[in-house]
């Protein structure tokens, strides 16, 4: 077996389905059982049967609140109709996934989206990095920018009073 993916799903797409709720970012189940090509049930029902893979920062169930709100937040998507509330998967719950869910197609998939995952926290870390710098950039052109200003004054009553003061020319005047 090749470590080439045969199930390729672009990145946009998995990072289209991953949401920020309660300062994580998850994937609903129904979005997920769409990448496997599974019922969201059969996805429900592998979970339940393996509910000590899935402690509550792997898998939660949205609230009425989080769910309206996030369906108002993506008017676009059609999720049909629900009996209960979706179950939404953090990183490591996608991950735990491929270990309940046998398919080679889950496998593959889940490897994509751990990758996506990975993508995103390392360009989240390079941003940081980027806006601490910008950061202390900053701080220093507001530095400099109190010195201009000092300076601009000095230079400004300076100019002020030598235009003011008359002084006597020294040496030659041409009449």
């Amino acid at each position: 077996m090749s470590n080439e993916l045969t199930f390729v799903i672009p990145d946009e797409t998995i990072i289209n389905k991953i949401y920020q709720l309660r300062n994580r970012k998850v994937m609903l189940d129904s979005d997920l059982s769409g990448l496997y090509d599974v019922e969201t049930k059969r996805i429900n029902e592998q979970v339940k049967r393996n509910l000590k893979r899935f402690p509550g920062d792997f898998m939660f169930q949205l609230t009425t609140e989080e769910w309206e709100n996030l369906k108002s937040q993506n008017a676009t998507s059609s999720w049909g109709g629900r009996r209960t509330l979706p179950y939404v998967f953090t990183e490591h719950g996608v991950l735990m996934l491929s270990s309940v869910l046998n398919s080679e197609k889950a496998i593959e998939v889940n490897i994509q989206i751990i990758r996506v995952f990975t993508k995103m926290r390392e360009l989240l870390l390079a941003n940081e990095t980027i806006l601490c710098e910008l950061e202390e950039l900053k701080k220093s052109v507001n530095d400099h920018e109190e010195q201009f200003e000092l300076i601009y004054g000095y230079l400004q009553k300076f100019s002020q009073t030598e235009s003011q003061s008359k002084r006597n020319t020294i040496g030659y005047i041409n009449e």
